[in-house]
């Protein structure tokens, strides 16, 4: 008997057979790879293999982390972001996972991964790896992660040689041995040319030397050993040239200038490292002391379909590996519409790929779901806030900041978010600096959080505060945008400081003319009641009441009485002017021209004609926005040319196309 989808049972069944097609679909999805999630006081592991695997992933990791901490006291071990683990079981399912890169032809074949971010940390690697050191590549993964949350900038070939040197180690019962030279990268090292150090250093993840397999290995190698004999061989006279190396690039120094400084004449040390690496026997460091891991504390459960697609998808996000992460996402929410994990790395796919409205929504569902997700709650406040810090959904951007922190204060993106919403809305900013700088402390190495505390100060008119966090951030930046963005905020915040201490003098200027004035006036008048009879027994409180001085507002009459007593104008001021009636206008402001203290002139171009705009003190005039919200706090003297505004204004009598700033209203 035919099968009824033969091609010509397909015409005749149409119906059955979509049914026996989808149903073979079905089952091919209802196989679902095992996973397991090991959860320990410090790390959490998704593992494939077998609960006795899993288990020694997370034993080996609490263990490495120990180490640590005893070796390096102060070394933080533990960052603000949870370390999330996938332990392949083998190279079929660690391919699944890795970069698309890795997987080209010819590409270095790589048995682990570290990606660093704000919300998770992720490592990868693959539990059947190759070679003596079966637990070589999670001890050298979990270097790279305390490497990146100590040094926020470091060269490849250090970077891979600290992992390496420590990627060796091997925990005993009773003690810890770091750093044990690794047989393989000797043996290639000794049958090899080594690299000139000036190519091992230009070494970037893009070069031939990192990603192809006939080069990669030696690159590999020739790091591990200058960083071996840096480490425990190079020291003279109580110094150490790699601690040398990498205290000048916290500096900020050029990695090129800081190895000149560091390690000297580098052809006498590319002659050392070769016969280095040509000796019999090689240090290691010693670590006594054994390490205490309680397995009672570990959480062990297994993972539904559902759970693990949603964990392996949010992964491949991180990995910008988009598709695939789509498709295990949708996977998972076929499985189970109501998984939270999927619909909240769902909404993150989307936010990687700038689609905030479906972005935005997924976030929302994610909440509903699991009022727990602090990620869900702190992405779904980013979307609204990136469409506006006022309006109705104000207070759902607060709450879910808010909500955020309290599921997780360790998170430092929510405490950061949070005050820059508080600083946008120009309120509560004792409040939002100190929220700043709590991020700060969780991540000390984020320069936009810094950067962003100096901000409200500067809205606090805290200048000198600002500059000298702006300052720190500047010293602190690595990479090109980094430096960029506080050399500018820095520029800005002390052109403000400059404009402020100007303020302050011109204020103290006319403050001191203003009393000279009035002292001025009152022995005056004190001269005329003393030239005066006294008129027994009549109390004249109109006569007897103190003079008042007169301001530019009270026009001709008070020039007249300044001639009058031949008294000039206060230094820097013009004479008095009428005022004619009331006016407005809307143009742009061509030019801006200030001077002490606190004039300001403004050329004012019209649809029709310029006007000649004119204030006696530029820090009493009203600014506003009426279609955008401004940054920061307004420059005047600085930011206002070129801007659209409508401004309000007094005419002069007498005057054509000229008037007295009352405000000034931008616009975009």
């Amino acid at each position: 008997m035919s099968s009824p989808c033969s091609l010509t049972g397909i015409a005749r069944y149409p119906i059955v057979c979509l049914l026996l097609m989808l149903g073979t679909q079905a089952a091919a999805r209802d196989k679902p790879d095992h996973w397991l999630e090991v959860q320990s006081p410090h790390f959490l592991v998704i593992a494939n293999g077998n609960e006795k695997q899993a288990r020694k992933v997370a034993d080996q990791f609490e263990r490495i982390r120990s180490v640590f901490q005893k070796a390096f006291p102060g070394l933080r071990v533990d960052p603000s972001a949870p370390i999330i683990v996938l332990a392949a079981r083998d190279e079929k399912t660690f391919n699944t996972l890795a970069p698309e890169s890795w997987l080209q032809k010819g590409r270095l074949k790589r048995t682990g991964l570290f990606l660093r971010g704000p919300e998770k940390n992720y490592v990868l690697l693959r539990m059947n790896a190759e070679g003596d050191n079966p637990y070589h590549v999670l001890y050298h993964e979990y270097t790279h992660l305390l490497v990146h949350e100590s040094l926020r900038s470091i060269p490849l070939w250090l970077d891979e040689g600290l992992a390496e040197f420590y990627g060796n180690s091997e925990i005993q019962e009773k003690d810890v041995l770091l750093g044990r030279p690794i047989e393989g990268h000797i043996v290639l090292l000794r049958e090899s040319k080594l690299l000139s150090l000036s190519t091992l250093f230009a070494v970037d993840y893009s070069s031939p030397y990192y990603n192809e397999e006939n080069k990669g290995s030696i690159f590999y190698a020739e790091s591990w050993a200058l960083t071996h004999y840096l480490l425990l061989n190079a020291s003279q006279g109580g110094k150490n040239p790699l601690f040398d190396f990498i205290n000048l690039l916290a500096k900020n120094v050029d990695a090129k200038a800081a190895a000149l400084s560091a390690f000297g004449d580098t052809a006498q040390l590319e002659k050392n490292l070769k016969g280095y690496v040509q000796q019999s026997s090689f240090k290691y460091i010693l670590v006594k002391g054994s390490t205490e891991v309680d397995e009672d504390e570990f959480k062990v459960r297994e993972l539904s379909p559902a759970d693990s697609a949603a964990l392996r998808g949010d992964f491949l996000v991180y990995n910008q590996r988009y598709d695939d992460a789509r498709d295990l996402l949708r996977e998972a929410l076929l499985d189970d519409p109501n998984n939270a994990q999927a619909a909240e790395s769902m909404g993150f796919l989307e936010f990687r790929q700038r689609h905030t409205a479906e972005s935005k929504k997924w976030f929302t569902q994610a909440v509903k779901l699991n009022s727990q997700s602090y990620l869900a709650h702190y992405y779904f406040a980013v979307m609204t806030l990136q469409q506006t810090a006022t309006g109705p959904d104000a207070a759902l951007v607060e709450s879910s900041l808010r909500s955020a922190i309290k599921i997780n204060p360790r998170f430092a993106p929510a405490y950061d978010a949070l005050g820059v919403f508080y600083g946008k809305r120009g309120e509560r900013l004792e409040e939002a600096r100190l929220l700043g700088v709590q991020a700060v402390q969780l991540e000390p190495g984020n320069i936009r959080y810094r950067l962003n505390v100096a901000n409200i100060l500067l809205q606090m008119k805290r200048t000198d505060d600002a500059v000298n966090v702006a300052k720190m951030a500047l010293s602190m930046a690595r990479t090109s945008e980094e430096i960029s963005a506080a050399q500018s905020f820095l520029d800005s915040a002390q052109k403000y400081q400059e404009y402020l201490a100007a303020v302050k003098k011109n204020r103290e200027q006319a403050d001191a003319a203003a009393s000279e004035a009035q002292r001025q006036l009152n022995q005056q008048a004190n001269s005329d009641q003393n030239e005066q009879p006294a008129i027994s027994g009549v109390e004249n409180d109109q006569d007897t009441a103190p003079p008042r001085l007169r301001h530019r507002d009270e026009g001709a009459q008070g020039s007249r009485e300044a001639n009058a007593n031949n008294t000039a104008p206060a230094l820097g001021h013009r004479a008095p002017v009428a005022r004619g009636a009331r006016d407005l206008a809307d143009g742009k402001i061509v030019s801006v021209k200030c001077s002490s203290p606190g004039l300001m002139d403004l050329t004012f171009q019209t649809s029709v004609h310029s006007i000649e705009l004119h204030s006696e003190n530029y820090y009493s005039v009203q600014y506003s926005a009426l279609n955008f919200t401004p940054s920061g706090e307004l420059l005047p003297c600085i930011q206002l040319q070129g801007m659209k505004a409508r401004i309000f204004f007094y005419d002069i009598k007498g005057q054509t196309y000229s008037g007295e700033i009352i405000s000034v209203q931008l616009r975009k």
